[in-house]
């Protein structure tokens, strides 16, 4: 793409729309920016937009410029059905978002991991497996790194591990990843996407693109992502810990590539069955680009977890602290509960996505947690369901830090306390990172 024979207009002054300003201005193209919303962290945003030499069109302004421009870039915070998109397509103008435009502008390899949950873990272990090879790389996408920020650092070398959510492939049209893995698949953002079906929908553009010369990796153990292999055009790798397969799996308490033993399970720091597919998810993708056992088994022996998701922060009277913070929606906290070994007090609640409980709570049941300390704008509802499924062992409390103070009090010495909280953190924080940090600070004052 030629950027200086096109008008662009930006729509979210975002990370994501501050990058691609950014870009456009250093190479002087012709660029507007339209941000609605009126947050401190947006305000701060905006000061950074006009150190570039562009100020915040007005709706107004916003509206009108559609005529001019060529192309209406997306960041991934807004929805394809934003007023301002759906008037764009009226006028047959160009839409993508970020990633398409990082993609269209220079493209080199990219291994590209969406699903549900797990997806900043695998890239995270992918990224050390090829830091461990010196490989050439660029750890970008939804783990908080635009793709456009890093086009200036890479070569055709580079390789881009690039974490992929529904989000971003709401606007994706050529995007093509040389490797493309689907994690798994679970109820997520269905009041952003109108239920689970167009959720699979979009799931599935990750690989849509592909050819035969590329590679798409699909959890064998997942149905709804088995049953994703008739629509693949490319070279199907599987992943499984129930079998084997052809691809990458567990089988007897060791983890292979085809036939070729690549470590024991035990060895892995991470703790969970999910993390399991996760280190199989990483393994096949540095496989696939040629790296050697010697650096992808080092780096996963190594690996500690990243923040937010199951991270062990303390412990205190004998009992462990856990931030799982990242937990926003079910099945990401039953992959964080079943990863307990201890007696379990969980912390849940927070910003409801459209989520049936009702999974949750049976999972609950049957596991180690021994009470459950509920918070947030979801407390009723999960009290309800907690209700239903007759689990009476129940605490609710309208204060965050209070459901911390009083779960440390439930927690005996040999017990742990898991943040874990199914839901999305809006009702009270602007990020689960943001909510994680509280739950650390709160948890260093008790």
């Amino acid at each position: 793409m030629y950027i200086k024979t096109q008008k662009f207009l930006i729509l979210g002054a975002s990370k994501s729309g501050f990058a691609v300003a950014k870009y456009l201005v250093e190479r002087g193209a012709d660029c507007k920016i339209y941000e609605e919303l009126k947050t401190p962290k947006v305000e701060k945003a905006l000061e950074k937009i006009k150190e570039l030499g562009l100020s915040n069109l007005t709706r107004e302004q916003a509206l009108n410029s559609l005529k001019e421009i060529d192309i209406l870039v997306i960041s991934p915070g807004v929805p394809i059905n934003h007023e301002l998109a759906v008037k764009a397509k009226q006028l047959n103008k160009r839409i993508m978002g970020e990633l398409e435009f990082a993609y269209s502008t220079f493209n080199p390899p990219i291994i590209a991991v969406t699903g549900t949950n797990g997806k900043t873990t695998t890239v995270t272990l992918i990224d050390a497996i090829l830091e461990r090879a010196q490989k050439s790389r660029q750890l970008v996408g939804n783990v908080g790194i635009p793709m456009t920020e890093k086009l200036s650092d890479i070569t055709n070398d580079t390789v881009l591990v690039t974490e992929v959510s529904s989000f971003q492939l709401e606007s994706v049209n050529s995007f093509c990843p040389h490797v493309s893995c689907v994690l798994n698949i679970a109820p997520d953002h269905l009041e952003r996407h109108y239920g689970m079906e167009n959720y699979v929908f979009l799931k599935k553009r990750i690989f849509k693109n592909q050819r035969e010369s590329e590679f798409t990796v699909l959890n064998f153990d997942d149905q709804t992502v088995k049953n994703f292999y008739p629509e693949v055009k490319s070279n199907v790798v599987w992943v499984s810990i129930k079998g084997k397969v052809e691809g990458a799996y567990r089988r007897e308490g060791k983890l292979y590539y085809y036939d070729e033993y690549i470590m024991d399970e035990e060895t892995l720091k991470l703790q969970g069955e999910h993390n399991v597919y996760n280190a199989l998810f990483a393994i096949v993708s540095a496989k696939l680009l040629g790296i050697s056992n010697e650096y992808i088994v080092g780096a996963l022996k190594d690996f500690k977890g990243v923040k937010h998701r199951i991270e062990f922060i303390t412990e205190k009277n004998g009992v462990e602290f856990y931030n799982d913070s990242k937990a926003t929606n079910t099945a990401s906290t039953i992959g964080a509960i079943e990863a307990m070994k201890r007696p379990t007090v969980l912390i849940l609640g927070g910003s409801e996505k459209g989520e049936n409980y009702g999974a949750l709570f049976d999972k609950i049941k049957l596991s180690a947690v021994k009470h459950v300390v509920i918070t947030g704008a979801s407390k009723y509802n999960m009290l309800s369901v907690a209700s239903e499924k007759n689990f009476a062992e129940v605490t609710l409390t309208d204060s965050f830090d209070f459901s911390i103070k009083i779960a440390s009090l439930i927690a005996q010495n040999g017990d742990a306390v898991l943040f874990s909280p199914a839901c999305a953190s809006f009702d009270k924080f602007a990020s689960f990172e943001e909510r994680g940090e509280a739950f650390v600070k709160a948890v260093g004052e008790l």
